[in-house]
């Protein structure tokens, strides 16, 4: 199986590319900048460079052509400003959905935000965040080229992941470890099943696995 990853060189792009790898997979990570090839590389993956920010549909198209499922795990950051949030959190989002339909691949995994919504008010940095981030969303849902999940983490951690979550459309607020969002992708991709459906995800009771099939109704 051949997945390609936005935003490959983020902090859960990278966890999931390592996974993927070892299992077997051939995963590749779209990045901006060259200097971070040698990272995805150590992690099993291979380094595609193109700035989703400035690269058209056809360019993103001849990347996803032949891969079996497409994640977009991109995003501005937590220092930038408004102004990306715009360009990166929906803007490139539906970039990457349009380049995927174009390129004939239906498995599409978003990682967005708990409380993401597109109608969200207020006008703080977080607030233009869970709005963009709601929009992209909303974008994708209504791509019925595409087989899609939409995947809302909790408040994301460094702490080593437990490989026990809670997955379900409504969870309530909660952390997360990244280690966890990362094998809940993992799953994710390689689960068809669970197309159509937007999941919340926290630390909770059930393995991976088996909180994804419950999702999936298996």
């Amino acid at each position: 199986m051949r997945t390609v990853i936005a935003g490959g060189h983020g902090q859960i792009a990278l966890r999931l590319e390592r996974l993927l790898a070892a299992r077997g997979d051939e995963v590749a990570g779209i990045i901006r900048k060259a200097e971070q090839a040698d990272d995805l590389r150590e992690a099993g993956a291979e380094p595609v460079v193109l700035d989703l920010e400035s690269a058209s549909v056809d360019e993103v198209a001849e990347r996803l052509r032949g891969a079996d499922a497409a994640v977009f795990a991109a995003g501005a950051g937590p220092g930038s400003g408004a102004a990306r949030k715009d360009t990166v959190d929906k803007a490139a989002a539906v970039l990457f959905a349009d380049a995927a339909v174009q390129a004939g691949v239906r498995r599409f995994v978003i990682v967005s935000s708990m409380g993401a919504d597109p109608q969200h008010q207020g006008d703080e940095i977080f607030d233009v965040y869970l709005r963009a981030k709601g929009e992209a969303d909303a974008y994708v849902r209504g791509l019925d080229a595409l087989d899609w999940t939409i995947l809302r983490p909790g408040q994301l951690t460094d702490d080593a992941g437990t490989g026990l979550v809670r997955l379900e459309a409504h969870t309530g607020r909660g952390p997360i470890p990244r280690d966890d969002v990362a094998a809940v992708l993992a799953e994710l991709v390689d689960t068809p099943a669970t197309a159509g459906l937007t999941l919340e995800l926290i630390s909770g009771p059930a393995p991976v696995s088996v909180a994804v099939k419950s999702v999936a109704g298996n």
